[in-house]
């Protein structure tokens, strides 16, 4: 009977490494059956006790510790673990407890199983209730999960009904008086094995209804993006890691801050670029090779500095202590690296990865970047011829050979209207933000074996994080030819509440592990690597402007086009000229009136073409002109303080947009749907602010200011885009 029990509690084991993120199934369930022998076996309870205590130590031992067992090493690494998950449920922070926690939980639940399954099946003989639990557990994951139980259900069924022939047995034997002998025993279960064998063949090969319900499975998937099935929902903490070759997943949140920096702009900030996608994550080409900096200076170029416009500042970065990178940040455009300390600097010039020596000060060290921030021309973008070298094309145009062909023809479909290498990377880079495709970091598929990554995420899950995104798009650029690689960092930031006293145009911006991140860097053969931003939600960190060359080009054509009607008319006035001679002066001056009267067509004409030029340029301008003249009224009213009128006039913006606050609509309920139509938060954020000054007399100082100046810019950003 207790036997029974343990293959029937067994069967509840058997779906968790399927339906869950549980590994090492094997474990958990040789565990449960020294549990169960320890339960049956041993009478005293001390010895029992100790048993279970020891198979838990051991199996713990096995999953996660290194050191040899119970040794010093051993015992500090048990003791770090337990404090810091005792910390972290004292501050109710759950999701953030390890996984050698939540499998000493389990463990000890499945300890108090063995002994209630103990008690029911042996001392109380009752284990109805429980045997229609594991009918009821078993059709559930069968219906809702990908898990299949038709065996699950047979073996089941088969234990069950063992169970209870036996049961029957034992209660007739206590009723007549009469002990069993083994004969009976075997007779009675030659009768039992031959019913179960009878019921379990015709449940199995008798005919079937057709299911009378949809199967639920689909319409679970395609709502919760596949998520739970499979392989999937792996839990990772959010942070920079250096493995990167199995992408996927969820990730618990961690606001724990990494460094503090001191910068002009809310930069991104690099750490490193890998160039080999495998179809499930990425690696790097070759080994990594450090050469020292001299003097720090960096000697790394992503863009050319000849061509790209560039403002010269510096960054101070303060690492958290507690907290560490292995490796240095720096921005876009950086030169040099300088530090108070004796630090060496060590560079790897290929995938672009900084470290500082090893030693006392380690990457604990603060230091400072001196940096180029660029600015590129979108016409010079445009213009680009795209002869890429060799070695550019053979090392940032791979891809698996597994890749699936759809996903080069959708890279096809997205850019058909594109001509040139800038509108194509900035029509994938659109086209997530435009599809409905979400950012989040929880519910987070990975793919099946042998299938493909960025395929998943493209034509099946549509959700994901920044991986997700900065993979597909490098993928979707390669497969049209356009050199692009992987680059991963962290975004620049929130604004310290208190700013210390630092020059104008300076803030103090805390970075956490929520702020790491990934991107994409296109290749321009006369400009170099130009990062772009294809994750929903986040903006573009990179410059990009338009030259006024082109509109001034058409003034000239337009203005040469003007004096053409005034070579033509040399002809006419030479003959007016003789009548001169032959006339007074009196009708010599009609003559001249006459001749400057017959001009005045053509400069008007002329005119004309010029106001046409300009007036089309504004029109197929017109967003770039709205949003600039938008973006400055918005910067004058704060600088002033203008809250209120600001926030005015984006409702203005937004209904001129065709987004009008509706009827008996919060402000507030307003923002959320604005949100939600834009996948942001900034209209909240803004929203906030603005009835914090509104209402609660609320003054924003320097730092709310310019936070709203960021805000204001982002959400104009998406709503001219």
């Amino acid at each position: 009977m207790f036997l029974a029990g343990f293959l029937l509690f067994w069967e509840w084991l058997r779906p968790l490494g399927e339906v869950t993120d549980t590994g090492s199934m094997y474990v958990f369930v040789v565990y449960t059956a020294i549990c169960f022998l320890a339960s049956y076996f041993i009478k005293n309870g001390f010895a029992r006790f100790f048993v279970k205590i020891a198979a838990l130590i051991l199996a713990l031992d096995y999953l996660f510790f290194d050191p040899l067992l119970l040794s010093s090493s051993w015992v500090q690494q048990l003791y770090l673990e337990l404090s810091l998950n005792f910390e972290v449920i004292e501050q109710n922070n759950w999701v953030m407890m390890t996984s050698f926690f939540r499998s000493l939980l389990f463990m000890i639940v499945l300890w108090l199983m063995s002994y209630l399954l103990h008690y029911w099946f042996t001392v109380a003989n009752k284990f109805f209730l429980f045997v229609v639990l594991t009918f009821i557990y078993l059709a559930i994951l069968d219906t809702f999960t990908a898990y299949d139980a038709q065996f699950a259900m047979v073996r089941t069924f088969i234990i069950s009904f063992v169970m209870l022939g036996l049961s029957r047995y034992l209660k007739l034997i206590e009723r007549t008086g009469r002990s069993g002998t083994r004969r009976n025993l075997f007779q009675w279960l030659a009768l039992v094995a031959g019913i179960i064998t009878f019921a379990t063949l015709a449940g199995i090969y008798l005919p079937k209804l057709d299911p009378q319900w949809p199967d639920p499975v689909p319409f679970i998937q395609s709502n919760a993006d596949h998520i739970g099935f499979g392989t999937g929902g792996t839990v990772q903490k959010v942070g920079y890691g250096e493995d990167d070759s199995q992408l996927g997943g969820s990730f618990v949140q961690d606001d724990s801050s990494v460094f503090e920096a001191i910068a002009h702009d809310d930069v991104y900030w690099r750490i490193e670029s890998k160039d080999v996608y495998t179809g499930s994550g990425w690696e790097r080409s070759a080994d990594l090779n450090y050469e020292m900096l001299e003097d720090g200076v960096m000697d790394f170029e992503t863009f050319s500095m000849f061509r790209v416009e560039t403002d010269p500042y510096t960054a101070t970065i303060r690492p958290d202590v507690q907290n560490a990178l292995p490796r240095i940040v720096y921005p876009y455009g950086g030169d040099q690296l300088s530090t108070n300390n004796p630090t060496n600097f060590y560079m790897d010039k290929q995938f672009g990865i900084i470290e500082a020596e090893t030693g006392e000060q380690n990457q604990s060290t603060s230091y400072s970047v001196d940096y180029e921030a660029p600015s590129y021309s979108i016409n010079a973008l445009r213009e680009d011829p795209g002869n890429d070298e060799a070695e550019i094309r053979d090392q940032y145009l791979q891809l698996p050979d597994e890749l699936p062909e759809r996903v080069g023809e959708l890279a096809e479909e997205i850019t058909v209207e594109a001509d040139n290498r800038y509108d194509r990377a900035k029509a994938v880079e659109g086209y997530f933000g435009a599809n409905g495709f979400r950012y989040q970091t929880t519910d987070v598929s990975i793919p099946e074996e042998g299938e493909d990554y960025v395929d998943q995420f493209l034509f099946e899950t549509q959700v994901g994080y920044c991986d997700n995104f900065s993979t597909s798009m490098v993928v979707l650029l390669r497969s049209l030819d356009i050199p692009a690689r992987w680059v991963k960092g962290f975004t620049g930031g929130t604004m310290a509440t208190e700013q210390p006293p630092l020059p104008d145009e300076y803030s103090l911006y805390e970075i956490t592990n929520n702020n790491a991140h990934s991107w994409v860097e296109v290749y321009f053969p006369e400009t170099g690597w130009v990062a772009f931003e294809p994750t929903s939600g986040f903006a573009n960190p990179t410059d990009f402007y338009y030259e006024a060359a082109d509109a001034d080009n058409d003034s000239d054509e337009a203005q040469e086009t003007e004096t053409d009607p005034t070579e033509n008319q040399e002809e006419p006035e030479e003959e007016t000229e003789e009548e001169e001679e032959t006339d007074d002066n009196a009708a010599s001056g009609v003559s001249d009136n006459q001749d400057h009267w017959n001009g005045w067509p053509y400069v008007w004409t002329g005119l004309g073409v010029v106001l046409l030029i300009l007036g089309l340029i504004a029109y197929l301008k017109r967003r770039d002109i709205q949003h600039w003249y938008v973006q400055r009224k918005w910067h004058r009213l704060l600088k002033n303080q203008e809250v209120e009128s600001a926030y005015m006039y984006l409702l203005k913006v937004l209904a001129f947009r065709g987004y009008k606050l509706g009827k008996g609509q919060t402000l507030r309920q307003y923002a959320k749907k604005m949100d939600e139509h834009f996948d942001t938060t900034e209209m909240s954020e803004i929203t906030d602010v603005y009835e914090g000054y509104v209402y609660y007399k609320q003054n924003a100082n320097q730092a709310e200011l310019k936070r709203l100046q960021q805000l204001f810019k982002q959400l104009g950003s998406r709503i001219f885009t």
